[in-house]
């Protein structure tokens, strides 16, 4: 049995957590800063508190970091200052060349990086979430998770090969989204969009009631994937292709993202209001 800390308990995060306790590891959180929803989250699933960093840091033996990506490289370096010096998860949605930098810093520290990319919602079910590592140090944390429910793969001992294969993925899962978001507002304001809508029925029945359901129901997460977008957008440019796409993706979520928090799915017609008021 394993201590392992979770940096922090979101949606996604809690899952983990689960998966961990269900693998009969103890699970810590640190409650300093965080909100009474992540309390909440945290005491349902029978997580251990910890309020100090520097006792987080000296009980755990692996710490997974679970944040939005901007926050990634700053969540990082606290861990480091506060002289950890056992097993570290990174499985943010970050670049493949920010995940060899933070993984950089934290070994001059005597930490084990290891670098992860999630693909899927929170992990409740098998076979629905995958954990992707890559790192010499990887193959420690697979086994935190061997019972699942959430899947874990083993892709390489190079670190940034797993959060590339997490960049690509959501280029094409969430950037398309971002792009049917665009169009909409576009057709809104061109007063097409009702014909688009009979074109979209003509090549395919159902089609733009799936978009509509899509371009409604990221609204809640779109102020992290703002912050995921720019990093796909360094992940292309660091490979010789074009990154406009993906920032022009970054701005359309960060024009959503007022919709942070919100307790309920908003109309198509106030979506695309927010969108087209810039």
């Amino acid at each position: 049995m394993s201590n392992i800390g979770i940096l922090h308990p979101g949606e996604m995060g809690i899952s983990i957590a689960a998966s961990a306790i269900n693998n009969g590891h103890q699970v810590y959180w640190m409650s300093g800063g965080r909100s009474d929803k992540t309390r909440v989250r945290a005491e349902k699933q029978g997580l251990i508190e910890i309020k100090s960093l520097v006792e987080f840091c000296q009980t755990c033996d692996f710490i997974v970091s679970i944040c939005p990506p901007h926050a990634a490289e700053g969540i990082a370096l606290s861990v480091s200052n506060a002289e950890f010096r056992g097993y570290y998860l990174d499985a943010n949605a970050i670049s493949p060349q920010r995940a060899i930098k933070i993984g950089q810093m934290l070994e001059k520290r005597g930490i084990q990086f290891v670098d992860g990319g999630i693909i899927g919602g929170p992990a409740w079910k098998p076979k629905e979430t995958w954990l992707y590592l890559s790192g010499q140090q990887a193959p420690a944390i697979t086994g935190c998770f061997s019972n699942g429910p959430l899947e874990t793969k083993f892709i390489g001992d190079q670190i940034g090969k797993a959060s590339a294969l997490k960049m690509c993925y959501a280029a094409y899962s969430k950037g398309t989204t971002a792009l049917l978001a665009a169009i909409l507002a576009a057709s809104e304001a061109l007063d097409v969009r009702e014909e688009l809508y009979q074109q979209w029925e003509l090549d395919d029945q159902g089609f733009f009631e799936q978009v509509n359901r899509r371009v409604t129901r990221v609204t809640a997460k779109a102020w992290r994937f703002e912050g995921e977008m720019k990093e796909i957008a360094e992940t292309f440019q660091e490979a010789g292709l074009p990154d406009e796409f993906h920032r022009a993706a970054a701005e359309i979520y960060g024009r959503m993202s007022i919709f942070k928090d919100s307790a309920e799915i908003p109309s198509l017609q106030n979506v695309l209001r927010v969108l087209l008021a810039g």
